[in-house]
């Protein structure tokens, strides 16, 4: 029997954060975590053409602090700001709180692994090749930076009988190197044939922790009388 850690969970603390940083204890834990998920699960509903891959909640006493990765800020603003205006208000109702709303651009979403994920499900969905759709988002990968990608489908691919699993790689992802900045996700493509799974992994280099400088030690002469 495999193993297997997740590739985020497993650098969390060394070189990724966590999504959601707040404390809480009892029932307001179980309540926070829900709005949590309440909350990035409305906003990829209501943006779903903007291209929005992360979406992190910071509490404070009184306020909440989200922010939102997207590939496609103008889309996400909208005319005039009518589309961010929405959001805080449907989210200001949610928690009862006042929201602190904030959105960074992605530069590069083709190395961003939910992107490209949700990329590939929705050339399946429009039946296109998953091969030739994991072939593409590879080169695209590749292009814009990024020193190795894996990408796995599963289920009934191309309409077979019976579910089976393909994998294509292209240069490194080291999985078991902690200093590593591996970006990993997964979803699901809806297909006539079934559901479809998709799965991502993006090596972007690696991240060196900061060494401190010692200073430099002379070395003393010893003379002998």
């Amino acid at each position: 029997m495999g193993r297997k850690v997740h590739p985020i969970g497993f650098r969390l603390a060394i070189n990724k954060p966590w999504e959601g940083r707040w404390y809480a204890e009892g029932e307001d834990y179980k309540v926070q975590l829900s709005q949590d998920l309440t909350i990035r699960k409305m906003i990829h509903a209501e943006t779903d053409k903007a291209g929005v891959s992360l979406v992190e909640v910071e509490r404070f006493p009184g306020k909440v602090k989200v922010v939102i990765h997207t590939a496609k800020p103008g889309i996400l603003i909208g005319r005039k700001g009518e589309s961010v205006k929405k959001i805080r208000q449907d989210l200001e109702v949610l928690t009862g709180k006042k929201i602190d709303l904030e959105i960074k651009e992605i530069k590069s979403p083709d190395v961003d692994a939910y992107l490209v994920a949700r990329n590939i499900a929705g050339q399946i969905e429009r039946r296109v090749s998953y091969r030739r759709a994991m072939k593409r988002a590879i080169q695209q990968a590749i292009r814009q930076g990024a020193l190795g990608v894996k990408i796995e489908v599963a289920g009934r691919l191309a309409g077979a009988e019976m579910a089976r699993t393909v994998w294509l790689r292209e240069g490194q992802v080291p999985l078991q190197t902690l200093r590593a900045d591996v970006d990993f996700s997964r979803t699901t493509a809806s297909t006539q044939y079934g559901i479809i799974g998709i799965k991502v992994w993006v090596y972007r280099g690696t991240v060196l922790p900061e060494v401190e400088e010692k200073a430099e030690s002379t070395e003393g002469v010893y003379v002998s009388e």
